[in-house]
Parts: structure tokens; sequence; C-alpha cells
């Protein structure tokens, strides 16, 4: 008897994040042509992680409230209050690495938690409630300390400064010196987190009750799941990935401020949407956030090289942002009627025999 390979139908999760993918690699094969000696130097792609790790943290972030079908534009305003929390602290002369960490990581979960608490158990709208966070956050930010403040602290500069040096990458300046790769310890951070998180996400009860109720969640709750809990952890979750990603933005500058973060809530939304994060609830990938927040910080850069007004950068932004909402609603409509598939063989398929919702 002939056995007939079985094959499923990809996810819109997945369908999106494939585009998304598609565009970035186009994006930067271009600035490769464009520009040849900036883009095809190792340094500058690792660059794009090195400067700019918080922002891919929150990205992470905001997906996971997004799937859930809900939204989060405190992450911003939080990160910058937890760089000037950490930045006193350090400079109070009782401080510490690992305290400033802990620092971090409790004043990111106590938005979290705060918020995640009213919007999902008293039913608040979340847009409400993530507003009144970001001005609480700003209020605080200004209060604690309004001026720059360096952190000078020996132990806090030795982590600033690292850089994991890869002998075998590198590029050659024009005096024909070598110079290496380096790697700052915030990528590793965000590295780590996009693995952690995607299989979160991906295996877990947790990750795929998120994304039915994203999806549904009057359905969810007829199902069995929890919804308030599962909403409620992803704020916690989001917040807790707020004060990590403060803790980084630290390290990287060195420096507390009152304008640190400013704007990275709308950037960090504007990624995971690029990344095929739908503000619809219930669809999205993990792994697409960060490519989304590549595709951005690609833009700015092409844009940067070739002597454009940074103003630019926000216009180019918002037309791109436009168009992959538009792209979305487009794909998902396809689906929908029934006029654009694609299918992928079983043992390729997301989510094992079950494949998942979204």
């Amino acid at each position: 008897m002939n056995t007939i390979k079985r094959k499923e139908t990809i996810s819109n999760s997945n369908l999106l994040f494939a585009i998304a993918a598609v565009i970035f690699a186009l994006m930067y094969g271009f600035a490769v042509l464009r520009y040849p000696r900036s883009f095809l130097q190792y340094q500058t792609f690792f660059d794009l992680f090195n400067l700019n790790a918080p922002l891919i943290i929150l990205t992470l972030g905001l997906s996971i409230v997004m799937i859930g079908g809900g939204i989060d534009i405190s992450v911003g305003a939080v990160t910058g209050l937890v760089t000037m929390c950490c930045a006193v602290f350090l400079e109070s002369g009782r401080g510490s690495v690992g305290g400033s960490m802990l620092l971090a990581l409790g004043i990111g979960l106590a938005f979290g938690l705060l918020q995640g608490f009213l919007i999902a158990y008293l039913e608040i709208q979340p847009f409400i409630i993530t507003l009144a966070g970001m001005f609480l956050a700003n209020g605080l930010l200004t209060t604690i300390h309004k001026d720059p403040l360096n952190v000078t602290m020996a132990e806090f500069v030795r982590l600033r400064d690292y850089s994991m040096v890869v002998p075998w990458l590198g590029t050659t300046n024009r005096l024909g010196n070598f110079i290496p790769l380096e790697v700052k310890p915030g990528t590793f951070v965000a590295a780590l987190l996009i693995a952690a998180l995607a299989v979160l996400m991906h295996w877990s009860r947790f990750g795929r009750n998120l994304y039915a109720v994203g999806g549904n969640s009057q359905s969810s709750l007829m199902l069995g799941i929890n919804v308030r809990r599962t909403k409620f952890s992803s704020y916690a979750l989001c917040g807790l990935l707020s004060g990590v990603a403060g803790f980084v933005f630290i390290m990287t500058t060195g420096a507390g401020n009152v304008g640190n973060a400013s704007g990275f809530e709308m950037k960090a939304i504007a990624g995971s949407i690029i990344g095929g994060t739908m503000l619809s609830g219930g669809v999205g990938n993990l792994i697409g956030s960060p490519v989304g927040a590549l595709t951005l910080l690609t833009i700015n850069e092409l844009i940067r090289a070739a002597g454009v007004n940074s103003n630019f950068q926000a216009i180019v932004s918002g037309l791109l942002l436009c168009v992959f909402i538009v792209l979305q609603s487009l794909v998902m409509w396809l689906r929908g009627a029934g006029g654009f598939k694609l299918a992928l063989p079983a043992w390729l398929a997301p989510g094992g025999k079950g494949g998942r919702a979204g």
C-alpha cells in the first residue's frame, strides 16, 4: 500500500514571519550592494545587536502581550526609569552590580504585576492602564534624577567595557590593520532570551494558552483555559523583560538619563508588527519580532549612510509600518477566502502533529 505523506498548511504566524525574514534579507542585501564598505563588515551586522539589544528585548515583551490580544505602551518609560534607578543606586556608594540587576528586575516586574492585575482581573482597557503606567514611570524618572548621571563604579565600568573578541572574524582598516569582531554582553542576553522565549511560546502550556486567548478569549474560557491568569502572566513577563532591557541599556550606555529609551515603546510595537505579530491577537512568532526590529534598524542605517536628514527615518518607518499592516490584512483575507495556501510536509509543520492556532 502506498504511503501518502501528510501535509499541513503553514500557520499564519509562521507565514508572516517568513515574509518578514525575506524582506529583511532583501533589505540588508540591498544595503550590502549599495554600501559594501560598511554593511559587508561583520562588525556592522553585529553592532545592530550590540547597540540595540534593549530594543530587541522590548519587542519580545510587546509580542507576548500582543499575541494575547493586549498592548503595553509603558515599556519604554519603564526601561528609562530602570536605567536611572540603577545609575543612582550604583553611584550611591552602597550599590553593587548584582544589586542593580535585582533592582532592575524588581522595578520591571512591579509594573508588570500591577498593570497585569488591573487589566486581567479588573478588566480595564489595556491602553488606558499602560498609558497611566507610562506617565507614572516618566514622573518617577524625572523625580529621582533630572540630570544625566554617568556611572563611574569600577565594577560596573569593567562590565560596560567588556567585549567578547572573535579573533577569526573581523575587518581590515585603511591602514591594513586587522580589527577582530567584538560582541557585547547585551547581544548574548538578547540571543538567550530569544531562544528561551521562542521555546516557551512554542512548546509550553502557557504559550498555547496565550495564542488561544488572543485568538478568541470566549472560546478559550469554554475550553477550560484560565483567561485572566494567562493575560496577567503575559503582562508580568513583559514587565520583567522591560527591567532586563533597562539594565542592558545602562550596561550599553553607562549612564542614566531622562531621555533613555524615549520612544522605544513605539519602535517595539512597530518591530513586532513588521515581524508578523498582529494587533488583533492570536498571531505572532517570537523570532519574527527581532527580525522586524532589525528591519527598522537597517533602514535607519541606510538612511544615515545616504546622508539624508534623520527626520526622514521616522517617515520611512511610518510608511513601512503601514505597508506591513496592509500586507498582514491582505494575507489574512486571502487565506480566509481560500485563495492563498502554502503547505508544509508533516515533519516541517510547526507545533508537531497538532500544530497550533494562529
